[in-house]
């Protein structure tokens, strides 16, 4: 079983939530990794905490590797639908051909799941990348998984390498967009950056994530 089925897997138990204004997820910046679990499919993308631009970041390296770190974490999107986040990237992946198989690797990637239950197979998520080679705002079903995790490129080639790019999605209104339904817990988020597929290298840093209500 391929790299994205197998951690849509692992992102299965179920944790209680908060109805707060706002949510943290990755506490990045004061250099806090509570909560966040690693999981390999092929050798090991490096995550360190490390401080870029005078603040703490999560910087991933991968070299031919695979490995993302998750949190299970329910969340209600009656309560907070928005989340937030910034990513950067140093060294991109380019000229991949992103909806196939072989090119199924991204210099950076947030995910949101909703798990399947005993049913895995109902597993969904949404991928938000920062492609290489597919345009700003294009959706492709994963080369893997099928129409169970939908690509999302927030970023694509014309993004600023080196440069701090803020996302803030609201989660409901994209999985109603992206699935048909109108979805008000997600049960687990991760990150990864991967270049197993592909045997090549990037680079890329995270800062912290949060959910909020607006």
């Amino acid at each position: 079983m391929k790299k994205l089925l197998l951690f849509l897997g692992i992102l299965l138990m179920h944790r209680p939530g908060f109805a707060e204004s706002v949510l943290p997820i990755g506490d990045f910046s004061h250099g806090c990794l509570d909560g966040w679990e690693h999981k390999s499919f092929k050798g090991e993308t490096r995550y360190r905490l490390l401080a870029i631009d005078g603040l703490m970041a999560l910087t991933a390296e991968s070299h031919a590797a695979g490995s993302g770190l998750f949190k299970e974490q329910r969340v209600d999107l009656t309560q907070t639908p928005y989340l937030n986040w910034s990513w950067r990237v140093s060294q991109p992946l380019t000229g991949l051909n992103e909806q196939s198989k072989p090119g199924d690797d991204y210099a950076a990637r947030v995910y949101v799941v909703v798990k399947g239950g005993l049913a895995f197979w109902q597993t969904r998520a949404i991928n938000y990348v920062w492609a290489g080679n597919s345009q700003k705002d294009r959706i492709w079903p994963n080369a893997f998984a099928g129409d169970h995790a939908m690509m999302l490129a927030l970023r694509g080639s014309e993004a600023p390498l080196q440069t701090w790019q803020h996302e803030k999605r609201d989660i409901r209104a994209d999985f109603k967009r992206l699935f048909g339904e109108d979805i008000t817990v997600i049960d687990a988020v991760a990150i990864m950056t991967d270049t197993d597929n592909s045997g090549r290298t990037a680079s890329a840093a995270y800062g912290d994530l949060w959910f909020s209500k607006d």
